[in-house]
């Protein structure tokens, strides 16, 4: 039986009645509870709720309706539809260009399923990148990172992405921003985490004489480079290493890394439950 899976993220101030609120209009639509998930951080409260429908659905009349409900409990809906459609992806990027270039390279030689639909930068450093490749380039330069936040969610919904990717991304996101895509946004980490957490792994690794380090992709959580791990390498680090060489081979490592999850989430390979990736095996051609 053919079935219409929603996804609904609701987002605000923690308060009573948003569960039951959600869970009931899902039931008077007709419609099973797949899963559901919440939690709360500093007052910030957030749930992801996953329904399917086995009879047709008004997309039109059910986002109205679920936006009403949202405005009454004093929160907001973010809705989104699992349907069999080329998947639009995000590229947040800051002004390291090795990731952005090997995700531009799959693009061109068509090795990656989705459509790259907006690169957001904090800066013009990869503008020219965009440009060559025929793809909307959007600066976002607020220092205010919540005001940033409202800017690349307005762009997100203007280009109706379906994947975020961190290509380099240099800001931490909000749980306010993560919560509104989960199992969406993908980063990569330049350390098998949790060895070396922070913006200076290669360095750490370089100074404790480390003898192989790698790369970790992984879905973003309000849990800083701790999300659900979906694809790792590594690389032996020479004795005559130096701190540029190990930078270098890193970098080429972080580029291919991303890319392989990017493939992986875009062929829908990919499954999160109980905070783990499960990954399905290609399909035979």
């Amino acid at each position: 039986m053919d079935k219409t899976i929603v996804e609904l993220v609701v987002v605000g101030k923690d308060h009573e009645g948003v569960v039951a609120g959600f869970t009931n209009f899902i039931f008077q639509n007709n419609g099973n509870i797949e899963k559901i998930n919440q939690n709360v951080v500093k007052g910030l409260f957030g749930m992801y709720l996953e329904a399917s429908f086995t009879k047709k659905l008004d997309a039109m009349k059910f986002n109205k309706e679920a936006e009403r409900l949202a405005k009454n409990l004093k929160m907001e809906v973010n809705i989104h539809y699992e349907i069999s459609k080329r998947k639009k992806v995000a590229v947040l990027v800051t002004k390291e260009p090795h990731c952005l270039e090997a995700i531009l390279d799959a693009r061109t030689k068509g090795k990656i399923k989705g459509e790259i639909a907006v690169l957001i930068g904090t800066e013009n450093t990869l503008a020219p990148l965009a440009k060559k490749a025929n793809i909307p380039f959007v600066i976002v330069d607020e220092k205010d990172q919540a005001k940033a936040e409202e800017k690349i969610i307005a762009v997100i919904k203007k280009f109706d992405v379906d994947l975020i990717v961190l290509a380099r991304y240099m800001r931490i996101l909000s749980p306010n921003f993560v919560w509104r895509y989960p199992n969406r946004v993908i980063n990569i980490h330049p350390s098998l985490l949790p060895a070396f957490p922070g913006a200076f792994a290669y360095v750490q690794a370089y100074e404790r004489g480390a003898k192989i380090v790698g790369c970790t992709a992984h879905y973003v959580t309000e849990d800083l480079d701790q999300g659900p791990i979906i694809f790792q390498d590594a690389f032996a680090i020479d004795e005559d290493e130096t701190l540029e060489s190990l930078k270098k081979k890193g970098q080429k490592l972080e580029a291919s890394t991303l890319l392989e999850a990017v493939k992986m989430h875009l062929d829908g390979r990919l499954e999160v439950y109980w905070g783990k990736v499960h990954v399905k095996p290609k399909r035979s051609r």
